[in-house]
């Protein structure tokens, strides 16, 4: 991997071998690329990080030991990281001027330590001290084979594919050193009738290169029209026809814009797997060679011999794997492709049968994509024939399991025409024979919908061509087999915004609600994985309440050995219990009871809904009495020493909605839960980190001996201030709130003050977000108490910026304000300092405030700013 990133750099030559990356456009979009998974790789991938590297990178850096905080040992000018291998060496090291790196944690901790000079620093890294350019990368463990979680590689794929296939800015994708000689790329075809062939598109042609014969110039006198392609980014393909003599190229810079911006709503689900093949031919059963005969007749017959073929054909267990691969090693795909453009209905229909039957195997359906099939299936979704086009649709839903497909339905045109199947009556009593078959196309047209649906483009396609009404005209049937594709579509829709809209709109959620009931434990799966999308929404939680269908969602409860269902009726649970109304009544169900009781022993999808939800109940006082006597507490603090990050968000706000109960408090400390939550303030995501900040609010609010508690974690307090340089705001402003709290105790205070909290306090003051401001004037205000803080804040230029708070439209953070300002003037250069600023005419506004706080600080402000102007005027008066 070492090498493909060194061909992509550009590095200059040297006599001591030791060359540097050039000045170029190209090398820093490497370095901008590598940068950003640097910098995110810990907060996505947090066990792969803290893998140890054989080898150490090591540069020289410009980085001193006062750039370093937390973590580290710090002795002159040396610096050592806390963490050590099993060695016992430290993971980062620093020697000045040489820094020795031992793991990607500890990278990414450095490059964020680099501030302004994270690209500076990451050249120097990748120039470092190795025998050979290409080191430079190899070194790099997460870019080698030796970081042996596949599940990285996985997930860095698209990356490295990126610098394996750049584009220069000429549009070659061939190497500087190639370019001399002509050459703009290269394809890897693989014909269905002949071997692979490999070619190199130059400007005096295209090449076909022989293995020991060198090149010659491509030609081809197939008798078929053979597809082959070129794997690109992200999967996209690169199609390619030989068609009798000529050859046609779709070279890289005719892909469409959108291939590469293709987006999913899930994971891509069907990764490329190995294939599992008999050892020797004599292993193959009789059927995968009768097949075989069958497909060289399929070839060569007339119209009713290739019908009588492919009848029987159609007598074998087209299910089966190895008759499904007899078919497709024979080039019988090729033909059964081939017949789907023919005139003849009845071979087409053939043709269909099977392809939908073999089209159930993921490396068969993939074939289909490369040679495309999917142009010819998706053009007869507009045949007359209501048979081939239910087929057809079939055999889309089958092919459309993965992103590439679903990406060619929507490019040839078939979300339009597959919306358009969705047309029928599929309620009426008494169906003619003819609208049977139109109930028919429909639910295979929703099949077809819902697989392409998993595509964040294919939903908005959907909604383009007006399927949502169709859609809740289909979810009206009485017929389950047509439920459940609409209700699959309609869930993975529900992730947009503009879906949930339009089903509450169209009154969906009543006919979700009804079918909650069903007896069907997949359609009940997907109507309540359908509300807990729709959910989020206000609206949504109150129409699943009018139409009763919270005890339905609680009975789902009782299926815990369904755990896609259970997920699904957690987290509708959860996201309904948003809404205090709804909770009450989830109460009369005795859903609390039975959402404790899932916190053990249940996947971590379940988990993270089960705690969502009991966040929410534990809004109200008396819920938090029922968690605890259920023996719910320290089920959740057992959750803290997780990894999911989801569940991490979900578990600290439950532990904080219940801490503000002083006996639940208690034993949240006995538990050790505090210390727990503290830690999580070093996780990587952001999230993790704001909510264990607003945890610790109540927990240190209601600990028997606050003070105490905190002075007991061992560098807690270090660890919140160096968290105000966060970048994000929601961490801001949950780890000034919790400041608030703990200012409180003047010990501490003290202690934050030695680690700098007062600059980084009014570093943050030029701020617009009001969420912020409210804690961030509140932090300052409790801060105020300790020695020369005031006069610190007002040196910093903290109180100019305050002032400008009181413009807000937001009354918490005119509460907070005036609270601040009134602490800061007690100090007399702050007092001119607000007088300067206007603060007087609004203060007198609060002053007349029904808000008891805001009025008193306000009016303890005014007074102070008058004193001391009455002083002064005294003193002119004396001298």
């Amino acid at each position: 991997m070492g090498v493909s990133l060194s061909r992509a750099a550009q590095w200059t030559t040297a006599s001591s071998g030791t060359g540097k990356l050039e000045l170029t456009p190209m090398n820093t979009s490497l370095l901008k690329e590598i940068l950003c998974f640097v910098e995110q790789f810990s907060s996505q991938h947090p066990q792969e990080a803290e893998h140890v590297f054989k080898e150490p990178l090591q540069w020289s850096t410009t980085l001193v030991a006062s750039d370093f905080k937390t973590d580290y040992d710090i002795s002159d000018s040396d610096v050592r990281s806390h963490e050590k291998d099993s060695e016992g060496r430290p993971l980062l090291q620093l020697s000045p001027p040489t820094v020795y790196v031992r793991s990607f944690s500890q990278l990414s901790k450095f490059v964020h330590l680099a501030d302004d000079k994270k690209l500076e620093e990451l050249r120097a890294c990748l120039e470092g001290k190795h025998s050979d350019h290409r080191m430079r990368f190899t070194n790099l463990q997460w870019l080698d084979t030796r970081l042996v979680q596949y599940k990285v590689c996985h997930k860095l794929q698209p990356f490295f594919l990126y610098l394996l296939d750049y584009e220069f800015s000429n549009g070659c994708r061939a190497p500087p050193w190639r370019q001399v000689h002509g050459e703009m790329c290269y394809l890897v075809i693989e014909p269905c009738d002949t071997e692979t062939l490999y070619v190199t598109c130059s400007t005096a042609g295209a090449f076909l290169n022989g293995v020991r014969r060198g090149r010659s110039s491509i030609s081809c006198n197939s008798q078929h029209n053979v597809v082959f392609f070129f794997c690109d980014v992200q999967g996209g393909y690169l199609l390619a026809y030989f068609e009798k003599d000529n050859i046609s190229l779709n070279p890289a810079g005719a892909v469409p814009a959108d291939v590469f911006s293709e987006s999913s709503s899930e994971s891509e689900e069907e990764e490329e797997q190995p294939e599992r093949r008999p050892e020797s031919n004599t292993d193959l059963p009789s059927e995968y060679w009768q097949i075989q005969k069958l497909v060289k007749y399929l070839k060569g017959g007339d119209q009713t011999a290739t019908v009588l073929t492919l009848c029987a054909m159609m007598d074998f267990n087209l299910m089966q794997e190895t008759c499904q691969l007899a078919i497709r090693d024979v080039g019988g795909l090729e033909v059964l492709i081939n017949l789907l453009d023919t005139d003849e209905v009845k071979c087409k229909i053939g043709s269909l049968k099977i392809l939908r039957k073999i089209s159930h195997n993921v490396q068969i359906r993939r074939t289909i994509v490369d040679m495309g099939g999917l142009r010819s299936i998706v053009k007869i979704l507009d045949s007359p024939d209501k048979d081939l086009k239910a087929l057809a649709a079939e055999t889309i839903a089958n092919v459309a399991r993965f992103r590439r497909a679903r990406r060619t339905v929507r490019q040839y045109g078939g979300i339009k025409k597959l919306v358009k199947l969705l047309e029928c009556v599929p309620n009426l009593a008494n169906l003619t024979a003819n609208q049977v078959k139109d109930v028919e196309v429909a639910r295979c047209g929703a099949l077809a919908l819902w697989s392409c649906s998993k595509s964040t483009k294919n939903k908005e396609a959907i909604r383009k061509a007006e399927g949502i009404p169709l859609l809740g005209c289909l979810l009206k049937s009485p017929h389950e087999n047509m439920l459940i594709p609409v209700v699959g579509t309609l869930q993975e829709c529900a992730s947009e915004e503009s879906y949930r809209i339009a089903i509450q709109k169209e009154g969906m959620i009543r006919d979700l609600v009804k079918n909650l009931s069903s007896d069907n434990d997949e359609l009940q799966m997907h109507c309540a994985s359908a509300i807990f999308k729709c959910a989020e929404d206000q609206q949504t939680r109150v129409l699943v309440h009018k139409y009763k269908g919270l005890q339905p969602l609680v009975s789902l409860l009782s299926k815990a050995g369904n755990k896609q269902l259970l997920a699904a009726a957690t987290g509708a649970i959860w996201k309904c219990s948003i809404s205090v109304e709804n909770v009450a009544k989830l109460q009369e169900y005795k859903a609390l009871d039975t959402l404790v009781g899932l916190l053990t022993d249940q996947p971590e999808e379940v988990l993270v809904n089960v705690v969502g939800a009991l966040g929410e109940f534990a809004q109200i006082p008396a819920n938090k009495a029922t968690i605890r006597k259920c023996g719910g507490i320290k089920l959740l603090v057992n959750l803290l020493t997780g990894t999911n990050q989801a569940l991490l968000v979900n578990v600290t706000k439950a532990v904080g909605a219940c801490a503000t109960d002083k006996d639940n408090m208690a034993i949240i400390d006995q538990l050790d839960g505090v210390r727990l939550v503290w830690s999580l303030l070093k996780n990587p995501s952001a999230d993790v980190q704001s909510s264990a900040a607003w945890a610790l609010c109540p927990c240190i609010e209601n600990a028997k001996d606050a003070g105490e508690m905190v002075r007991s974690l061992v560098g807690g307090l270090e660890l919140i201030v160096n968290l105000l340089k966060s970048a994000n705001n929601e961490v801001l402003a949950s780890i000034c709130a919790a400041i608030s709290k703990i200012a409180k105790d003047k010990e501490n205070l003290a202690v934050l003050t030695d680690h700098g909290v007062v600059p980084l306090l009014a570093k943050l003051t030029n701020t617009t977000d009001d969420r912020l401001r409210r804690h961030l004037a509140e932090a300052i205000s409790h801060c105020c108490m300790w020695g020369s803080n005031r006069a610190s804040f007002g040196e910093a230029g903290a109180v100019a910026s305050l002032v400008r708070y009181l413009k807000s439209k937001e009354r918490p953070v005119h509460q907070s304000t005036a609270m601040a300002l009134y602490q800061l003037s007690k100090d007399p250069n702050n007092c001119i300092t607000m007088h300067g600023k206007g603060v007087v005419k609004p203060l007198i506004h609060f002053i007349g405030s029904e808000d008891e706080m805001l009025q008193e600080a306000s009016a303890g402000c005014v007074r102070n700013i008058r004193l001391l102007a009455l002083a002064n005027t005294k003193a002119r008066l004396f001298h």
